[in-house]
């Protein structure tokens, strides 16, 4: 029988081991997320794939914030984090450290998240855009590649942060290998 585990059965690293412990090459650039739900579970998933930080561009409110704590559960003390006025200042600066840019987006030329994994392995930052409007053209024009997820059915679109954890998960197989 295939026993469910509880919590303390689950060896979860403690915060501190989780802060020491070397990270995926990838940071999350928030571009105006205006949800702090949204924002929390960003948080969230970015502690669970151990990636290096998250940027918080424009709009995109900082931690703390009970709503963004409601969904993060802890992880806005464990996940770095900074905070930028606009989304290509933070692009530019990550792209001097020798970061990939990749905006995760629907536009007429794309990389499809199937063709990920025959990607180089570079340091990578992930742009997430606004629910309503997306990625800002200013910064998909700025970006090395475009991300885009298949998608099937008739809404062609994922909330934000479902989006973040598909993505996520895609690029850190790449690293783990």
């Amino acid at each position: 029988m295939n026993k469910k585990l509880k919590l303390w059965e689950l060896n979860r690293k403690t915060e501190a081991e989780y802060r020491d412990q070397k990270k995926f090459p990838i940071v999350v650039v928030l571009d105006d997320i205006r949800s702090l739900n949204n924002i929390g579970s960003f948080f969230r998933t970015a502690d669970a794939f151990n990636i290096e930080k998250i940027c918080l561009c424009g709009i995109t409110a900082p931690p703390p914030h009970r709503d963004i704590h409601k969904t993060a559960l802890g992880s806005t003390e464990t996940v770095q984090w900074e905070h930028y006025k606009n989304t290509l200042s933070c692009i530019k600066d990550l792209q001097k450290d020798g970061y990939e840019i990749c905006v995760v987006e629907q536009t007429k030329e794309t990389t499809l998240l199937q063709e990920v994994s025959a990607l180089p392995k570079h340091p990578t930052a992930l742009i997430f855009g606004n629910e309503v409007n997306g990625v800002d053209q200013e910064v998909v024009n700025y970006s090395n590649r475009v991300i885009e997820i298949p998608q099937f059915g008739t809404k062609h679109s994922l909330n934000v942060s479902v989006c973040a954890g598909i993505i996520l998960w895609e690029f850190c197989k790449k690293f783990m290998k």
